[in-house]
């Protein structure tokens, strides 16, 4: 049983940490059973049950295996499949969390100490045993280690303390739900946990590493599972294609079984009964800008002025109509989700960022801050013009839509945005090292009714880097954003279980982003998962949302082919 107490009385999990995989699909954000697909297309014969599981997150070509949970490059099968965290956070429906290699935690009165007990009996997939000794390395090892966490000690063989410097009641999801347990015994004896390839995989997770290929990845049932009976797919194949456009052809082709991505009618997949669908908005599609001059960030974006102007330029409605053809829902630029967190929004603030251009209001801010129109049409300042760079990765067909769009609005405004494509290494490489003006990205959405996770891992300064320097493990803040105020207001926060005292705090956040910008706010993503009904049964429908259902989001995908069994 699970217990998140304070004393007796019952404290509910706050928060989330962000999954990085996420991201890399986020350009969204089957057959039966006569062939099975193979990593190069081709097709052979295979009888329905025992077939693998084919599956796309959004990996491209050529695939290179690298399974570390602590790399910016992990494979997404790594996450939630092989490794898992102690209890898992259902994104897509409200409930308690569910014990995973954990079985209960109890916080202290205080809220600087919480107790955790681990399941007995796990085993990792080399038959070694699971121990509160793996579970102390996960949380103090150097790249895993909290700056909030003093220490970790063993109470008994079933029993961690975790001890705090500061009240940590909101870090609950943090520690429970998205630190990932790894092996001591292996991961102890490498030097650079970052660097750390690990191609071999150890995990406890339902699946282990069978084969690489630069195509495609496969992974099979872990004989050693703690979950009698699971899993029931014994082979799942992970698949590398170049865009949006060839998933969709493999699904017509009924070569694939399971991908979220975006796609216009999706309608055209699902007509025949073949593919299941759902849609869910979750996470925020944003446009990152690398806002901190003083941590080196360079271009017009620097300036808080042409951020706002940027922001008011875009016409929102007309985007969402022809680049994600409706699909997106409206989202709030203090980054509550509109309806499940409007308690948080402070009174005052926009409850969704603006639909439609203003051109005028505009152009007065870039006036007002002293810039004039240059004979071209495009403001400039000291001799520097408002131009910036934004990119998009490669076959992310909504994603590379918006920013034309976006290219085309910003120019009304005086305004030169340069719109172009790059790879995902490119896209990865430079939002991890703040080389960049604007990005078209996501943010990854709380798991629970809670915004304190964005507030913490994607504006406080104490999450980022200067450029040119590689973000740590856990580190989110790509927009180099830092802000003594909002710095202050997230501590304070995280100090508290009492909810006026985080609203006072989200009040002060909110007011400094809502006005800063160092995300744009665009919309909330529709995550579009397609999955095939008629050779898989057990997949997250409507009416029993038991998790969030896209291939690329870490524990909810773990816990999805967990439970998968074959029609």
């Amino acid at each position: 049983m699970f217990r998140m107490s304070r004393g007796k009385r019952v404290v509910p999990a706050m928060v989330l940490a962000a999954s990085l995989t996420l991201l890399a699909a986020c350009g969204t954000d089957t057959d039966k059973g006569e062939e099975k697909p193979g990593a190069d297309g081709t097709t052979s014969e295979a009888p329905k049950e025992g077939r693998p599981l084919v599956v796309w997150a959004g990996s491209q070509t050529p695939i290179v295996a690298n399974f570390n949970p602590y790399s910016p490059t992990v494979l997404h099968a790594a996450l939630g499949s092989i490794y898992q965290s102690l209890f898992f956070y259902n994104k897509a429906a409200a409930g308690d969390p569910v014990p995973m290699l954990g079985e209960s935690a109890e916080w202290a009165e205080d809220g600087k100490s919480l107790t955790i007990k681990i399941r007995q009996g796990v085993k990792w997939n080399d038959g070694t045993d699971f121990t509160v000794d793996d579970v102390i390395f996960s949380f103090t090892n150097d790249t895993a280690k909290a700056d909030y966490v003093d220490s970790v000690e063993k109470i008994d063989d079933s029993t961690v303390k975790m001890n705090f410097n500061a009240v940590s009641f909101t870090n609950a999801y943090s520690i429970l739900g998205a630190t990932y347990m790894v092996p001591k015994h292996i991961f102890e004896k490498e030097a650079d946990l970052v660097t750390f390839a690990n191609a071999t995989p150890v995990g406890t997770g339902p699946y282990k590493v069978q084969a690489v290929t630069d195509a495609s990845y496969t992974i099979v049932a872990n004989e050693n599972y703690w979950e009698e009976g699971k899993p029931q797919v014994k082979e799942v194949q992970w698949i590398g294609v170049d865009a949006n456009n060839s998933a969709e052809s493999l699904f017509k082709a009924k070569q694939l079984d399971w991908a979220t991505m975006f796609i216009a009618q999706p309608d055209t997949l699902t007509a025949d009964g073949t593919l299941g669908y759902l849609a869910i908005h979750q996470n925020p599609t944003t446009l990152y800008t690398c806002s901190n001059a003083k941590l080196g960030c360079t271009g017009a974006q620097t300036d808080t002025a042409v951020r706002q102007a940027l922001n008011l330029a875009i016409d929102r409605k007309t985007v969402n109509e022809k680049a994600f053809f409706n699909l997106s829902g409206d989202m709030s630029p203090t980054f509550a989700k509109p309806g499940r967190d409007d308690q948080w929004v402070a009174e005052g603030m926009p409850a969704t960022s603006p639909q439609t251009a203003d051109v005028a209001a505009a152009t007065k801010i870039l006036e007002d801050a002293g810039y004039t129109k240059g004979g071209d049409g495009i403001y400039e300042k000291d001799g520097k013009k408002v131009s910036m760079k934004l990119i998009s990765v490669d076959g992310w067909s909504d994603y590379n839509a918006a920013a034309e769009l976006i290219q085309a609005q910003a120019k009304e405004a005086g305004i030169e945005i340069k719109a172009e494509t790059v790879t995902w290494d490119e896209f990865s490489d430079s939002r991890m090292t703040g080389n960049f003006e604007l990005i078209v990205g996501g943010v990854v959405g709380t798991p629970i009714a809670d915004p304190y996770q964005i507030y913490r891992d994607w504006f406080s300064g104490d999450y980022t880097q200067k450029v040119g320097t590689q973000l740590e493990s856990g580190e989110w803040n790509m927009a180099r954003y830092d802000n003594p105020v909002v710095n202050e207001a997230v501590k304070k926060a995280a100090a508290t279980n009492d909810e006026a005292t985080k609203k006072e705090a989200y009040a002060a956040i909110q007011k400094e982003i809502v006005n800063d910008l160092p995300y744009i706010p665009m919309f909330l993503s529709a995550s579009q998962t397609f999955y095939n009904q008629v050779d898989f049964d057990g997949w997250p429908t409507q009416d029993n949302l038991y998790s969030f259902p896209p291939a690329w989001d870490g524990m909810s995908s773990g816990v999805v082919l967990a439970n998968l069994t074959y029609k």
